[in-house]
């Protein structure tokens, strides 16, 4: 996914204030299924949320940059996804991380949904 990075994205000097990496990364996560007609929720009571990350910090990206996120599944389990996203200012990379989402129902870990299993198992083989 391309993003562009505007002035509400820096910091004073016009360099990507760091959270906003890890915005981008989720937004690329949320197009997986916004291009199938799908949320990354069926509900107000179940869905993918964050259990564990591990953020690099490679390089930096400036005011009017275009970056491209990408999204790799590193691992596919009953109730949990490892996804490894990078982000690239043109062949540089400037920030990756790696994220375990876990499904959960009624706030309790559950198997992931099967056509979200099909959607992510469909992704893992772009």
């Amino acid at each position: 996914m391309k993003i562009r990075v505007y002035y509400e994205d820096t910091d004073a000097v016009g360099i990507v204030y760091h959270t906003n990496y890890i915005k981008y990364c989720e937004r690329a996560r949320s197009e997986v299924f916004f291009e199938v007609g799908l949320t990354p929720s069926q509900d107000e009571n179940s869905g993918f949320v964050v259990k564990d990350l591990k953020a690099s910090f490679w390089a930096t990206a400036k005011l009017g940059d275009m970056l491209e996120v990408e999204t790799k599944i590193v691992r596919l389990r009953g109730s949990s996804v490892i996804l490894l996203q990078e982000i690239y200012c043109n062949t540089t990379k400037v920030f990756s991380m790696e994220i375990v989402l876990v499904y959960i129902s009624n706030q309790k870990p559950t198997r992931i949904p099967e056509q979200y299993r099909k959607l992510l198992d469909n992704y893992s083989k772009l």
